[in-house]
């Protein structure tokens, strides 16, 4: 299944322009708290559809039946880029515990790039709910692979991808490579250039976030 928020929700939609815009674009702590927007709209629609269980809770005046979740989920993310979308989702799951992974594209000279995973650190997360935080899904293949590092911790009952701007040849990938997960997007482009690059996208979300790195 894959919800683009822009299309129900006005708000994302704003987000999302606001995100793409160049003009904007050099107010880092915008485009962070954007991002972050993304990704409490996501958790929010996303808390919906998971379980919930009765609870007594006293108030000064008597009892109240509570519904709250019957389990926390594992929220994961790819680093460095995916920090404030996953700052967005704890800020609604503020009880879930966090995996991070360490990803990067190794580009080779005829343009071609291979998706390389260094570092994963994660609770084990057999039989519970995943959400997955990467702010561009392109060509799909990050999260792929990041899936299948968090599957040596476990097997998820769910997975949710959340992105703020995914491209339909990642979403395909993604799809046919775990056709279970549930993917939650900002907003879904069409077009993917030769290198890998999402068009009309919104360029490098980790630069735009934080600054632009060094290639070591």
């Amino acid at each position: 299944m894959v919800i683009n928020l822009s299309h129900t929700y006005s708000l994302a939609s704003e987000w999302i322009s606001e995100l793409r815009d160049s003009e904007l674009q050099v107010d880092r702590m915008r485009f962070r708290r954007n991002l972050e927007r993304i990704g409490e709209l996501a958790a929010m629609q996303i808390s919906a559809k998971l379980h919930y269980q009765q609870k007594e809770v006293q108030t000064p005046l008597g009892i109240s039946m509570c519904k709250v979740l019957k389990d926390q989920p594992v929220l994961a993310t790819i680093l460095r880029a995916g920090l404030p979308l996953h700052n967005g989702l704890l800020n609604i799951f503020d009880k879930a515990d966090n995996a991070f992974i360490s990803a990067y594209r190794k580009h080779s000279l005829d343009g071609s790039f291979k998706i390389m995973l260094e570092y994963v650190s994660s609770p084990d997360i057999d039989g519970r709910v995943v959400i997955l935080s990467d702010p561009m899904i392109a060509t799909g293949a990050s999260v792929v692979k990041a899936i299948q590092f968090l599957k040596q911790e476990g097997t998820p009952t769910e997975i949710h991808i959340v992105a703020a701007i995914a491209c339909t040849v990642g979403i395909e990938y993604i799809r046919r490579a775990q056709p279970s997960v549930t993917i939650w997007c900002g907003d879904i482009d069409e077009e993917l250039t030769a290198k890998g690059y999402i068009v009309p996208g919104l360029g490098d979300a980790g630069d735009l976030s934080f600054g632009p790195k060094v290639q070591l």
